[in-house]
């Protein structure tokens, strides 16, 4: 099937029936405008960051911006918040598939952020589905029939977000003047053109999360791209909302100028939590004084994650913005009583504590716990939609409380090869096409499991990388335990038989003992897609 193009652009992807709904001419003509004005910005920012992990390389700390201090003594709020999103106790995430996102807009969640980015394998098919999927889901007129059941919408549904993909990753089907374009401006703009004006004619608007951002320049160049393709699309300005995720360190630095730029289209900030702890260790892997513990060690009671958390929550609130907790990656263990109770006992906890400190609400990844979330937000908010007035003059969060991290042991065998397992185990999953996957009773996104491979990696390499039985952490050691690890984890997916699981064993073994870092793990993979 060949679909009229824009001068300049060139599909290598195959355009299967449905996707002719989404591909439009004057579409895609979107795609190629914004990407001609905001590429060369796009990579000039990209080029930026490389420049700034040098620094951070040799020695450098980050700190808060001279230049920006005025914004952050300055008295200024972001513009209000529109009806649909000043309730969010609970939003639910996932990926594009159908089934998913008719079970998340029916799972009783204020909100749900449909997700082109850490919880998708950001195929083509995905990539075009989920646009698809987006359509019928906006006009409620998505359905779906699988394994004898059938699929449909309820009458009240959640406010829906969506998560565009990060500025680092690129469209590799699309060619516009012979260079791949940005997958978050192609996510952003084919999303846009269909659905926008649909979405305001049924009283919400256009919603999205941004991720991955290092600084408050990047933040511009979407407030730039917002506004441009208002004006294209004949919407007002102000229409597109967006809540920033920050999750990583260098953007924890620039909460205050973050909100600033995005201010006539801001909804807040989230603090993602693993991106976040993954972030840390990326920056920070080469300082012989940067070490951090087994993953289930690093909670957001350690202290610079704590110091993160109130930072954000005082910085939204000054800001008369929401502030959204991250993801409990736990989620429902079915037979096993004991195991559940602890698991929702933890959820619990975490929700409890966002809810008592301030925050408007949290994520929940699976809608078996949309209800305990909500209950536990409801007992701090009452009748209330949020808590922004609850200000925090109390909190003073200094550079050095942000850079205190905390706790450096244990490392153990057990959370090595806990690593080396979830890393193999969604490496396969993620060339099998989903990037959401349930492993050891956790949900795991490309977060999580960057946190794995990149803890291998750091441990190899800090002379603090030792095990509490005395023994150094060496990439002959993790060579060792990875055709051990295999097998455990082809035993527990349920496609264990596909050849992805040796192909990313053989990535992740790549990956975690090469002398150099992969920025992202999604980069070389994408290729391999």
């Amino acid at each position: 099937m060949s679909i009229a193009l824009p001068e300049g652009m060139e599909i290598k992807g195959e355009i299967r029936p449905d996707y002719e709904r989404v591909l439009t001419p004057e579409a895609l003509a979107l795609v190629a405008k914004l990407s001609r004005a905001f590429e060369p910005r796009r990579q000039e920012l990209l080029a930026a960051r490389v420049e700034r992990a040098k620094r951070l390389d040799a020695g450098e700390r980050p700190d808060f911006l001279a230049e920006t201090a005025h914004i952050r003594a300055g008295d200024w709020k972001i513009a209000p918040i529109p009806a649909a999103l000043q309730c969010r106790r609970v939003e639910i995430t996932g990926p594009v598939e159908r089934k998913m996102v008719i079970n998340a807009l029916n799972s009783g969640a204020d909100s749900y952020m449909t997700d082109f980015e850490d919880s998708n394998t950001p195929n083509w098919h995905n990539q075009l589905q989920g646009q698809v999927n987006m359509i019928d889901a906006v006009r409620k007129t998505i359905t779906l029939e699988q394994n004898g059941k059938s699929y449909k919408l309820n009458d009240k549904t959640a406010t829906l977000v969506v998560r565009p993909r990060g500025w680092h990753l690129d469209e590799k089907h699309v060619l516009v003047d012979g260079k791949r374009i940005s997958g978050g401006i192609f996510d952003f703009a084919l999303f846009m053109f269909h659905n926008a004006k649909e979405q305001l004619a049924r009283g919400a608007g256009p919603y999205f999360y941004l991720p991955k951002m290092e600084s408050h320049l990047e933040a511009r160049l979407w407030n730039d791209i917002f506004v441009m393709t208002q004006n294209e699309l004949g919407l007002p300005q102000g229409a597109v909302k967006a809540t920033v995720l920050i999750e990583t360190i260098l953007a924890a630095f620039e909460m205050d100028e973050i909100l600033y730029e995005l201010r006539e289209h801001s909804a807040g900030l989230n603090a993602g939590r693993w991106d976040y702890i993954f972030s840390c260790i990326k920056k920070f892997k080469v300082d012989k004084d940067f070490c951090l513990a087994d993953r289930p060690k690093v909670t957001m009671t350690a202290p610079f994650m704590r110091a993160y958390a109130l930072l954000l929550l005082k910085t939204c609130h000054k800001r008369g913005a929401p502030a959204i907790g991250g993801m409990s990656a736990l989620i429902p263990i079915k037979n096993d009583a004991e195991k559940n109770e602890t698991a929702m006992a933890g959820v619990r906890t975490d929700k409890a504590r966002d809810a008592t400190d301030g925050y408007d609400g949290g994520w929940v990844a699976h809608p078996g716990l949309v209800d305990l979330a909500m209950t536990e937000f409801t007992k701090v908010l009452g009748d209330a939609p949020n808590q922004i007035g609850k200000q925090r003059p109390d909190v003073d969060v200094t550079a050095a409380d942000l850079l205190n991290f905390q706790p450096e042991a244990p490392i153990t065998e057990a959370g090595l090869r806990y690593n080396i397992n979830v890393g193999i185990h969604y490496l396969g999953s993620w060339l099998g096409g989903n990037g959401c996957v349930p492993i050891h009773n956790l949900m795991e996104d490309a977060a999580t499991a960057e946190i794995s491979r990149s803890q291998v990696w750091q441990w190899i390499r800090s002379p603090k990388g030792v095990l509490d039985d005395g023994r150094k952490v060496t990439a002959q050691m993790v060579r060792a335990m990875i055709p051990e690890e295999l097998p455990k984890v082809k035993a527990a997916a349920p496609d264990g038989t596909s050849e992805n699981y040796e192909r990313a064993a053989r990535i992740f073994e790549q990956m975690s003992t090469s002398e150099s870092f992969a920025e992202f793990l999604t980069l070389p993979l994408y290729e391999e897609i």
